[in-house]
């Protein structure tokens, strides 16, 4: 299947030529027969010469209704564009063809339609001229008419031709699906429909609501084109009955994904690019982007508040997560007037701007990103990343990279960064300050996320023996072989998870009686909560990343719920956050943490 979007000002013909072309009225509400123009998307499709079937997304040209122009345009990778014989180039033709140009929409054909009115020949040479300046660039420019039906077979055949060039998506992609009509079905249930750009979706399959922090909603039936199939693979138009804890959040404006797959991404990093001027009359196109901007992305619409950078470049504070990665096009909109730019993602987790200059000093580790998924770039820039981040951003990372540190359990070490923490770590070490520690201590003195990092770090000078850093030569520490060997035990099974501490039986099981507990602890090889509840060094650091995701103040039952654990480790846990300061109790027993 391949999917084209109609784009046009309003009453130059749109929906009577997709009408023309699949049979099928794609207005499907009362109100726009009644007054004969598309308020909503509407749906239609027919089969080409190859047997391959062709749906077209109908959009909406009145200027009042760009928003949900910007919905159905969003996700399809193809266009329509209309224009009318017996009328003058008309704003909204001018403001769809720059949006159409600021997406990067590069395949498509140019409809001159009631050419049974008027001779099309002098609007064929002005979208020729006006296309010839945007990403449509060379696209066939037809007359055509949806009353005579002259022109009709040529358009369809130009369709055929301009959706045949289309790259094919990846089957095997994550699935992002722009939700956009969200509707129930007596006896079904909940239903969405959208453009499935790449991927698969199929009956039985789970999908997330980004940001939900509830069990994924599972697909009880997959349509398309109104068939039923078990399957549907894009790109296609597809209706998916949903079922699940998340109906209640899915709108018209909600996003469905492959679970665990995608980064929510409320902060962003993008280049702008201005809209060309394609003969609109329709307002000052110049000066910089509003503060407060609209950011429309696949079928969403989100507010988001902006902060430029230097040049363009710029930083986008969302109101709501979305599923983002990099090299994503979006189109950002002034709701006060009719300006527009095209962005195009070259961060979607980028890091936190704290110190004077440090927007400067971004723009310029961004100068030469075009979008382009690069994981060397990526690793230089961040310095220290997991790979589950870059995958999760649209980065898929080899197994080798040059001039970058890979630890087992995926995180990445630029060389820059490498040279930098390993002269702290030497530091630490060598200094009073530590002498040896374990590598789990020293990891939360650096402040890095996992022992690993300082593991991969340490080169002469230092050694690594027993999982402590010593300076090479050094004694190792006094615990007795039993209470070591307990400890690389207790270790293994808190690494698979952090937060499940072991039983009083297995701590029994692995040789840690009380008193090896307490010299464990005071060796700095396991964090004791108490009670005989022990955990790894920088359990608690960690614990308070995973709680900064709740909403504040939380409760006991959701920091438990979020780091996974039971009442038995995480009332102690708390206690402990507490007394540091980095949690502070609240009297209806909830917590806020303190940013310490």
């Amino acid at each position: 299947m391949r999917v084209v979007a109609t784009a046009g000002h309003v009453d130059h013909g749109k929906s009577s030529l997709v009408r023309a072309l699949t049979g099928t009225d794609p207005d499907r509400l009362a109100a726009e027969k009644e007054r004969g123009l598309t308020i909503e998307l509407g749906y239609a499709w027919t089969t080409l010469s190859d047997g391959d079937r062709l749906a077209f997304v109908d959009v909406p040209g009145h200027e009042r209704f760009l928003p949900t122009m910007l919905a159905g345009v969003g996700p399809v990778p193809a266009v329509l564009l209309v224009v009318a014989a017996d009328d003058p180039w008309m704003p909204q033709a001018a403001e769809h063809l720059a949006v159409l140009d600021l997406l990067g929409v590069g395949h498509g054909v140019v409809a001159v339609t009631r050419a049974d009115l008027a001779d099309p020949s002098a609007m064929q040479a002005r979208a020729r001229a006006e296309v010839a300046r945007t990403s449509l660039a060379g696209a066939s420019v037809l007359p055509v008419s949806a009353v005579t039906g002259n022109g009709v077979p040529e358009l369809r055949a130009a369709l055929a031709e301009a959706v045949a060039s289309l790259p094919t998506p990846d089957p095997a992609a994550d699935v992002r699906l722009w939700v956009d009509r969200c509707f129930t079905v007596k006896g079904a249930g909940t239903v969405v429909t959208g453009t499935l750009p790449a991927g698969r979706v199929a009956v039985g399959d789970v999908l997330a609501v980004p940001g939900s922090t509830q069990r994924p909603l599972r697909v009880r039936g997959v349509r398309t084109l109104g068939e039923p199939v078990e399957a549907a693979v894009g790109v296609a138009r597809v209706a998916l009955n949903v079922t699940g804890e998340n109906r209640a959040l899915l709108d018209r404006h909600s996003v469905l994904v492959t679970p665990d797959a995608w980064h929510n991404a409320s902060v962003l990093d993008v280049r702008l690019r201005s809209a060309v001027d394609a003969g609109s009359d329709g307002g000052d196109d110049d000066g910089p982007p509003p503060q407060r901007p609209v950011l429309h992305v696949g079928a969403v619409a989100v507010s988001a508040h902006l902060r430029p950078l230097g040049g363009d470049l710029c930083r986008l504070v969302l109101d709501r997560p979305l599923p983002l990665r990099t090299g994503d096009r979006a189109v950002l909109r002034d709701p006060g007037s009719r300006r527009m730019w095209g962005v195009t993602v070259l961060d979607p987790a980028p890091p936190t701007l704290r110190r004077r200059g440090a927007a400067s000093a971004r723009a310029s580790a961004l100068r030469t990103a075009d979008g382009s998924p690069d994981p060397a770039a990526e690793v230089a820039r961040r310095g220290l990343v997991h790979v589950d981040l870059l995958r999760r951003t649209g980065t898929p990372v080899p197994d080798a990279l040059p001039h970058v540190l890979r630890t087992s359990d995926g995180w990445l070490v630029s060389d820059a960064r490498a040279a930098e923490l390993r002269q702290r770590l030497v530091g630490l070490v060598t200094g009073e300050q530590v002498g040896s520690a374990a590598a789990t201590v020293l990891a939360d003195r650096l402040g890095l996320p996992s022992p690993r990092v300082v593991e991969v770090l340490v080169e002469p000078p230092l050694e690594l023996r027993f999982g402590r850093v010593q300076v090479q030569g050094r004694p190792a520490d006094d615990l007795p072989e039993e209470v070591r060997r307990g400890i690389e035990l207790v270790t293994a099974d808190l690494e698979q998870h952090p937060f499940a501490a072991p039983t009083a039986d297995r701590l029994t099981e692995v040789g840690l009686t009380a008193q090896g507990v307490t010299r464990a602890a005071k060796a700095g090889r396991l964090l004791h909560l108490g009670g005989g509840v022990v955990l790894l060094p920088g359990a608690d650091r960690r614990a308070v990343e995973l709680l900064g995701e709740l909403s504040q103040p939380f409760t006991t039952s959701e920091a438990r719920a979020r780091l996974g654990t039971t009442r038995r480790v995480v009332l102690p846990l708390l206690q402990h956050l507490d007394k540091r300061g980095m949690t502070r109790r609240l009297p209806d027993d909830r917590r806020l943490l303190t940013g310490r």
